[in-house]
């Protein structure tokens, strides 16, 4: 008797594109952790792969795609410029914004809000039971990302 999931109707550019998502997000999460940086080449190259996927790719259009990246941006950049503007130090950096940005290309505008709130919801968890004062948000979104995508390609 064979078990048939949603895994097996993947197709091959789907399954390489998440070879692809898979390895950058592991690179940003280490680099993270690291240097409190997320590198552009990672962010930007995930938000063209992402725009580029979508034109092949059943899983997003184009238009969500590239609305889904204007409003990861937009929204985290303007959380951390008004957080700045208020305390004088950076809270969510500009890396934030763009992986966000490439969440939203890879995902569309609708899973952005759960796509945060997992990634802030975690966070925050492990902030609180660690009792660090500072902690590497990339990990967090990346992790979010990662999970998000995988749901939604096994779907």
């Amino acid at each position: 008797m064979r078990i048939v999931t949603g895994l097996e109707q993947i197709s091959s550019t789907e399954w390489l594109s998440s070879l692809l998502l898979g390895g950058v997000l592991a690179w940003v999460c280490v680099f993270d952790l690291r240097y409190f940086q997320i590198p552009d080449i990672a962010s930007l190259g995930l938000v063209g792969a992402g725009l580029i996927l979508s034109i092949w790719s059943s899983l997003i259009v184009p238009t969500d795609a590239l609305l889904g990246a204007t409003v990861g941006y937009g929204v985290f950049a303007a959380l951390g410029a008004l957080f700045f503007w208020h305390t004088g130090q950076d809270g969510l950096g500009l890396g934030d914004a763009k992986l966000l940005a490439a969440a939203g290309a890879w995902l569309g505008p609708m899973d952005l809000p759960v796509l945060v709130a997992v990634a802030a919801i975690s966070a925050l968890s492990f902030a609180l039971l660690t009792r660090q004062c500072r902690i590497a948000f990339g990990p967090w979104l990346a992790g979010a990302f990662w999970i998000i995508w995988m749901v939604r390609i096994s779907a």
